[in-house]
């Protein structure tokens, strides 16, 4: 049943059923246990570049040949364990942006996709690889300069657009302003006006939705609303695959609603966590100093940054939460169970199925 309703995301010759790519979780959150473990279901797979290597331990040596090959020895472990679908998730705002997205490359991963900053340039990478190219925007209007960009320099246009939203975990591309006096607009909005501009493009631009979406109807009011698909980062943590410590599993099952919120980020971004004593302490002004010996982001500044965005990261995914506060989404409050990949997929893609059948049935009447 559920595959005679359920439509695959089409991104080119490639085909994703459920029509669900899996978040990039930076910091070792979703590495090629998660990813790969993902890319057996059908779904798109996605291995975070950010801090993937252990650069705790790097003393003084090249990070950037580290991360490298790091994220070249990711690809492969996750090659190794499915033959699925495997995406990289590539920050703009890396100051090894391009350096990760070379070895993307030339490791033939699947898809790339960048957030956190406009990949304007992104397909002189390329090297006449068939590989999908995503950009991540917030609005049409990032959408629409994108296009024009690639159109003109390099006569391409993104093969799928992810929309996100403010419902999303960790960094967020919204002001503090509009998040305080709900001037931002919905992702439901954003999603209706970038369907409209990616329908206007031939081929169609597939538009892809994400920030806040948790469940099998959840996907399918985006899919009524003309997405081709959805991201989902958040539901995949509290899986057995996920590449984060288990006690960083257990701080969503623990998190109730109100303890879901946004504080200020040292790179200068809001970020959506779940509250703890560290958290709270942050918000009273708490300051870690550090010496930044690699500068990993463009627009952190070390000498003003109360501390190290990447060293508190890191001992989340390393189960450190007296050290550091957890990423999450709106609705991480609502995972109840820590199960593994296969089973959350098979219950999204039923949930999906009931919901799109529920609705050709009531237009049937």
């Amino acid at each position: 049943m559920s595959k005679k309703i359920v439509p695959p995301l089409k991104i080119g010759n490639l085909e994703i059923y459920p029509p669900i790519i899996q978040g990039g979780m930076g910091i070792r959150v979703s590495e090629a246990g998660l990813a790969s473990a993902v890319a057996n279901t059908g779904c798109a797979g996605v291995i975070a570049s950010t801090g993937i290597g252990l650069f705790e331990d790097l003393r003084g040596g090249d990070l950037w040949a580290f991360n490298s090959e790091s994220l070249r020895a990711e690809i492969r472990k996750a090659r190794s364990l499915t033959k699925g679908i495997i995406g990289v998730n590539i920050m703009v705002a890396l100051t090894d942006y391009e350096n990760l997205v070379k070895v993307s490359v030339e490791e033939d991963v699947d898809m790339i996709i960048c957030g956190a900053g406009l990949p304007l340039d992104l397909p002189k990478f390329l090297n006449g690889k068939d590989i999908k190219l995503i950009p991540i925007v917030s609005s049409a209007k990032a959408l629409a300069l994108i296009c024009k960009r690639w159109k003109g320099r390099y006569d391409k246009l993104p093969d799928a657009v992810i929309v996100e939203g403010f419902d999303a975990g960790g960094h967020l591309g919204y002001s503090f302003d509009s998040l305080a006096d709900g001037s931002a607009m919905t992702l439901e909005e954003i999603v209706k006006e970038v369907v409209a501009l990616a329908n206007s493009f031939e081929p169609k631009i597939p538009v892809i939705a994400a920030g806040g979406i948790f469940d099998g109807a959840d996907i399918a009011s985006f899919l009524k609303l003309g997405a081709s698909g959805v991201q989902m980062a958040t539901r995949f943590v509290c899986t057995d695959e996920c590449d984060a410590h288990e006690n960083f599993k257990q701080a969503y099952i623990d998190a109730g609603p109100d303890d879901i919120t946004i504080i200020k980020s040292p790179v200068g971004l809001p970020g959506r966590v779940i509250n703890s004593p560290f958290v709270e302490k942050i918000k009273q002004g708490l300051t870690m100093p550090f010496t930044c010996v690699y500068k990993c982001l463009r627009t952190c500044d070390p000498e003003k940054a109360p501390y190290c965005i990447a060293k508190v990261l890191s001992n989340a995914s390393n189960g450190k939460l007296d050290e550091s506060f957890v990423f999450a989404g709106s609705n991480a409050y609502k995972c109840t169970e820590i199960i593994p990949v296969k089973t959350l997929v098979e219950k999204l893609t039923e949930e999906l199925a009931q919901a799109l059948g529920t609705a050709q049935n009531a237009c049937a009447k």
